[in-house]
């Protein structure tokens, strides 16, 4: 059960993911399941790039197979040195990648991406064609992935040309802003927290301060009849005594 709700749960906008997080939750508390509980209140809020790929590889069963096949064809390619293999599997790589990115900012219905969220959508969509746990993760990603090619995953490929001076440059800065980004989704996180906090609290002083007025309209109500009925016993008592006067006079 807990596998559907966090499917649900990393398939919701990231503007929703913490409330929606807190319904998952108590409704697993509620029918006693604890350990449902305790794996959707640990789940953390991914990042807009990251929820992006989750909702298409839920979305679209085939996406996990489709860049498994790829990823398996290219490995083989790579150990055997086919380089015109390599390069046919390249362009096919590109175009999957592409149509994928294309799919996935549908399905997320964003239509028109930051260059940086673009980027992450196919480093990390190139690091599921590479990497079978970034495979495995699809559908429950908190953060972009990175591709770091095949040669790094053990198997003999062609040595790769230099990098350029900037290349580390720009990785620093791409890896700063992933972190900003999970820094901001958590503060985000804290945010909706409070304010949730904020609206119990708003929710229960209202509810006090109905009851409140309840309960002074039913107090004035019954300080009003307890007067009335003060007045109607002096009377009875007025009328009592009248009456035995004009008994004793006879």
């Amino acid at each position: 059960m807990a596998d559907e709700e966090l499917d649900d749960l990393y398939g919701v906008p990231p503007k929703e993911f913490t409330a929606e997080r807190a319904r998952l939750t108590a409704a697993a508390r509620k029918r006693g399941d604890d350990a449902a509980a305790e794996r959707i209140s640990a789940a953390t809020k991914p990042t807009t790039a990251a929820w992006i790929v989750n909702r298409l590889a839920l979305r679209r069963k085939d996406t996990r197979e489709r860049l498994a096949d790829l990823g398996e064809r290219l490995r083989a390619a790579h150990a055997a040195m086919d380089g015109a293999r390599i390069r046919d599997l390249s362009v096919e790589q590109h175009k999957l990648i592409d149509e994928l990115t294309r799919d996935a900012l549908r399905a997320a219905e964003v239509k028109q991406p930051s260059a940086s969220v673009r980027e992450d959508l196919t480093s990390t969509l190139q690091a599921a064609v590479a990497d079978p746990q970034v495979r495995a993760r699809l559908g429950r990603l908190t953060r972009p992935e990175q591709w770091s090619g095949f040669g790094a995953l053990g198997q003999a490929a062609p040595e790769s040309a230099p990098e350029k001076p900037h290349r580390g440059r720009v990785e620093k800065l791409r890896a700063a802003v992933a972190e900003a980004e999970r820094a901001k989704a958590e503060a985000d996180d804290r945010l909706s927290e409070r304010e949730a906090q904020r609206d119990e609290a708003r929710r229960r002083r209202d509810e006090a301060a109905r009851a409140l007025r309840a309960a002074e309209r039913e107090l004035g109500s019954a300080e009003h009849n307890y007067e009335r009925a003060e007045e109607a016993s002096r009377t009875a008592a007025d009328s009592l005594a009248e009456a035995k006067a004009r008994l004793k006079r006879g």
